[in-house]
């Protein structure tokens, strides 16, 4: 299989990384790279040091694009790290709106809390992802009272 020439150099250069493909191709928001290990089998269960998936290091890199694939591709929405917050949690931490519309669309579970038991509404760290939050606890609620 021919590897395009920007993704062969990609890999060459972070080759030698503690942490694996995936999460630093997801954390740089290099959709290509992504692409590229998930055809190739990629387990999507890797964790970084720090025991997050890369859901949350695409969330952390906010593209949209690495989102999405990571989903298509079933990784695990709600996932929580060993302190119990999920990429849902850390992106309404980090008021990365548009990440917590994203993950909110595609299904990710609003009532998720951490260890110390905050929420992503708890975090919220402007009011947009309060709003979001909000109403994705309302929406939440309506559906399981039908």
């Amino acid at each position: 299989m021919n590897i395009p020439i920007e993704i062969d150099l990609w890999l060459q250069e972070h080759a030698k990384q503690a942490e694996p493909v995936l999460i630093l191709a997801s954390r740089q928001g290099r959709i290509d790279v992504l692409n590229h290990v998930l055809n190739q089998g990629v387990d999507l269960n890797v964790l970084d040091l720090y025991g997050n998936n890369a859901l949350w290091a695409a969330c952390f890199a906010e593209s949209s694009e690495c989102i999405k694939r990571l989903l298509d591709a079933g990784i695990e929405i709600d996932y929580q790290n060993t302190t119990g917050a999920s990429a849902l949690i850390y992106a309404s931490s980090s008021g990365k709106h548009a990440v917590v519309n994203q993950l909110l669309q595609a299904g990710a579970n609003p009532l998720l809390s951490t260890q110390d038991d905050f929420s992503a509404l708890d975090l919220a760290a402007n009011r947009e992802c309060l709003r979001l939050m909000k109403q994705a606890i309302v929406d939440h609620r309506s559906i399981k009272a039908d």
